[in-house]
């Protein structure tokens, strides 16, 4: 067993866990307070679940790496919520979940971070600091095999940046050997929450870049083109946005919680995506993503769902692909898959040659292949379906998106805008020239794996 301990930072993190853990107690047939479901009532749709009986209780093998039993014998998730507003956290603690979830690992502030780095580092931030990092070293005291940290948050708001930064640099002087993995809400060239974004974006990744081992980057932009297009929603919400994204962190974490012919876990990730310590920063795909209402039209067979996942319109993070290429790529297939379809699949895609390898990653590929069936929230948008993919790839594509960051960032500081803000909550004007210089080195450093 290798548990994982998640924790879920700001509004987009907190958000988006939520949705997760929603997905994890369908898939693990756990009701709304944590109690196993019984066979009758199960809505498991894996047929070979008695395969997976891990111990006398009926627990399937890897369970207990996402959750762990409580004294009324119920599962609780090893995940910590934090957010400085309580507003987010209190729909939890109200919420269908309520009872879900340990009320010590809900943890809020009385004030927000009102989208400023500083506040959420240096001082209202201080305020549930020792809290989260109390609860997150007794979660890690918890834990027989600790393999990695699963983080969710978002660059652009004040706690999930200026926070995030602050509990990252604790849990790397903690546990300088346990994986961190990430998934990271990036701010979008054109859509913006906040003013501020460039401010938070890059000083947070300034202050983390040495501290994480690998990040996905993910955007609403993309997002809402994916749910404009692909599930005509018209004016999709967070949820919806969501809980694609949750789809995709389920199937990255599949092979943990469940046996397959073929798993990958985090470990195999930072091997396989991660050429270089700084270039960790990996973008995501699924497929398919399917409307209800359009299921019966479709194809899933295994080369089809291959195919969809390496289109550009599948992926969750918005980047000119035109400029880069692949380094590495991991393709994470559950559900009904044989290897033999899956070495098909990839054989007809390098035929094509549609997809660019840097040359000195000939190799390119690492494949996943887990029995676990996907599981669709049952009044959600994707249609339910026997398989499904997801692709985490490594590409210098990516260089498009910091290059936009830093430029906006380069702008903003150069008039010394919004400044003042941030000095009065503790920062110096040095940090920011710092930060700046640290990305433009990251900017530079993805030039140069584009170079043969």
């Amino acid at each position: 067993m290798r548990e994982i301990v998640s924790i879920h930072i700001g509004q987009a993190g907190v958000q988006l866990g939520n949705l997760c853990w929603e997905l994890y107690c369908l898939e693990h047939d756990l009701d709304e307070a944590g109690r196993l479901l019984k066979p009758e009532s199960s809505t498991m749709k894996n047929p070979d679940i008695s395969s997976m009986i891990g111990d006398s209780n009926g627990i399937p093998e890897g369970f207990s790496s996402f959750f762990c039993e409580t004294f009324s014998g119920n599962y609780c998730p090893r995940a910590l919520f934090i957010d400085m507003d309580p507003t987010v956290i209190d729909e939890i603690r109200t919420g269908k979940y309520k009872d879900l979830h340990s009320f010590n690992n809900l943890i809020s502030g009385k004030e927000d971070a009102a989208n400023n780095y500083a506040r959420g580092h240096n001082t209202s931030g201080k305020a549930i600091f020792t809290q989260s990092a109390d609860t997150s070293s007794k979660m890690v005291e918890a834990c027989d095999h600790l393999q990695g940290f699963m983080i969710t948050h978002s660059l652009g708001g004040g706690t999930g940046s200026g926070f995030y930064s602050r509990l990252t640099e604790y849990l790397a002087e903690e546990f300088p050997k346990i994986s961190k993995m990430e998934i990271v809400v990036f701010p979008c060239p054109k859509l913006s929450t906040a003013v501020v974004e460039p401010y938070n974006a890059v000083l947070a990744t300034s202050e983390t870049l040495e501290t994480t081992d690998c990040v996905f980057l993910v955007n609403n932009e993309a997002l809402y083109s994916i749910c404009h297009k692909k599930l005509d929603i018209d004016s999709p919400s967070y949820s919806n946005l969501n809980r694609i994204l949750a789809q995709a962190v389920s199937s990255i974490t599949t092979s943990i919680r469940f046996r397959g012919s073929l798993n990958a876990d985090f470990m195999d990730f930072q091997t396989n995506l991660v050429p270089y310590p700084r270039i960790h920063f990996p973008l995501m795909s699924f497929s398919p993503i399917v409307r209800r209402e359009s299921a019966s039209h479709e194809i899933f067979s295994i080369l089809d769902i291959t195919s969809k996942c390496l289109d550009k319109s599948n992926f969750m993070m918005q980047c000119d692909e035109n400029i880069g290429r692949y380094m590495s790529c991991c393709l994470l297939y559950r559900g009904d898959v044989a290897p033999k379809e899956v070495n098909s699949a990839i054989a007809a895609i390098r035929l094509k040659k549609s997809m660019k390898f840097v040359n000195w990653s000939p190799t390119g590929f690492k494949i996943g292949i887990n029995d676990s069936p996907p599981m669709m929230v049952p009044d959600g948008d994707l249609a339910s379906t026997q398989r499904s993919m997801c692709m985490l790839c490594n590409t210098t594509a990516v260089q498009d998106a910091w290059t936009k960051l830093n430029v906006k960032f380069h702008v903003m500081l150069e008039k010394r805008a919004f400044l003042h803000w941030y000095l009065q909550d503790g920062l110096q004007e040095s940090d920011f020239y710092d930060a700046q210089d640290n990305l433009l080195t990251l900017e530079q450093e993805y030039e140069l794996m584009d170079v043969d």
